[in-house]
């Protein structure tokens, strides 16, 4: 025998309170009746009061709050063992922190939106393993594959654009550092196991370098695929330029002067999503981006990253709580009123009721 949840078991001090609390009233009533009519008609105004049946009634309330504490603290009687199998995809996801995502043509920005709907698919995945990198001008790997993750989300919400050193806009470099990731993290394939390897792009698609495209194609051939979101608007936004308090200072400009415009380019993520032989979203408000993203993982072919024994017990709590159950319905159906007597007047003997 066990509980599952020992620490409800410190609501057992409502026991004496609430049997203190009964006493209290009771001898409270009383005093006020005898205050109110005198100590000489107080009793025969509640004689037909049994105290007998009071004080039973509280035994009973007190024994249905007992069994009502265990049932919440979970007994457990018996257990067996059951392998959990850990399945799922090897996911990288290569974030833009191009200064153009600090655009705010999206609120609060670019950045900031992609960031809440990473997080939002996370939330859907479960024994999948999941890799982060940050690149713009260069890409830097910031979490290697793991199954942790909250760790995840806290390097999520650490991305910035100085989470790289080089700005600029450079997808290949992206592809490149998610493929290594790939070769130093992830699990061998071989003819009795097949991993489902997937990169999914993050950015605005103002894609400086050339390259991608092609790498995109070289990683569909070794079985990677590839699948990218915009994020952003195709009549663009100017990139604010703010102090590290938050305050802005002004727009990026150009050579001449001119407040540099950013736009959207989903016309190159979605060829660089059918290169890697992946889908295209475009990421707006109003829409679940991360469930239409996980239904198509869904699709793939899922590893078994790992297994384990897991313990089952059985649960008990359905006897405390009927017995708690039944006690409360005792306390209803026994009422407080004495049963009927006899009363001498006289000569005659008549009924009391």
């Amino acid at each position: 025998m066990r509980f599952a949840n020992p620490s409800v078991f410190q609501l057992m001090w409502l026991l004496p309170v609430v049997f203190g609390l009964g006493l209290y009233f009771e001898m409270k009533g009383r005093k006020r009746l005898a205050s109110a009519f005198g100590s000489k008609i107080a009793p025969f105004l509640s004689s037909s009061v049994s105290v007998t049946r009071r004080r039973l009634k509280l035994i009973l309330k007190l024994l249905a709050l007992a069994f009502f504490i265990t049932a919440l603290a979970r007994p457990q009687l018996g257990s067996s063992l059951q392998e959990v199998k850990a399945t799922g995809i090897e996911l990288m996801i290569a974030v833009d922190v191009s200064t153009s995502m600090l655009a705010e043509d999206v609120k609060p920005s670019r950045l900031q939106f992609a960031k809440s709907e990473i997080e939002r698919l996370l939330n859907t995945l479960s024994g999948d393993k999941v890799g982060l990198v940050a690149f713009a001008g260069s890409a830097v790997l910031v979490s290697p594959l793991t199954n942790d993750k909250s760790a995840l989300k806290m390097f999520v919400d650490s991305l910035s654009t100085d989470s790289v050193e080089t700005q600029g806009t450079n997808i290949k470099r992206a592809l490149d550092e998610s493929r290594k990731a790939f070769d130093r993290g992830g699990t061998e394939s071989d003819e009795n196991l097949k991993v489902s390897r997937v990169i999914l792009v993050i950015s605005d698609g103002e894609d400086q370098e050339e390259g991608a495209l092609a790498e995109a194609k070289r990683l569909a051939g070794e079985g990677t695929r590839i699948f990218t979101v915009a994020f952003g608007t195709e009549r663009g936004a100017p990139v604010p330029l703010r102090d590290e308090r938050g305050f802005l200072r002004g727009y990026k400009r150009d050579k001449n002067g001119q407040n540099v415009l950013s736009i959207v380019k989903g016309d190159f993520l979605r060829q660089l999503a059918q290169a890697g032989q992946g889908s295209f979203h475009h990421a707006s408000f109003g829409v679940d981006q991360s469930r239409e993203i996980k239904a198509e993982f869904d699709k793939l072919e899922k590893a078994e990253f790992s297994s384990s024994l897991a313990t089952n017990y059985d649960e008990k709590f359905q006897i405390p709580l009927l017995l708690g159950l039944l006690f409360a319905f005792l306390d209803l159906l026994i009422g407080e009123k004495r049963g009927a007597g006899r009363l001498w007047r006289g000569r005659f003997e008549v009924s009391q009721s």
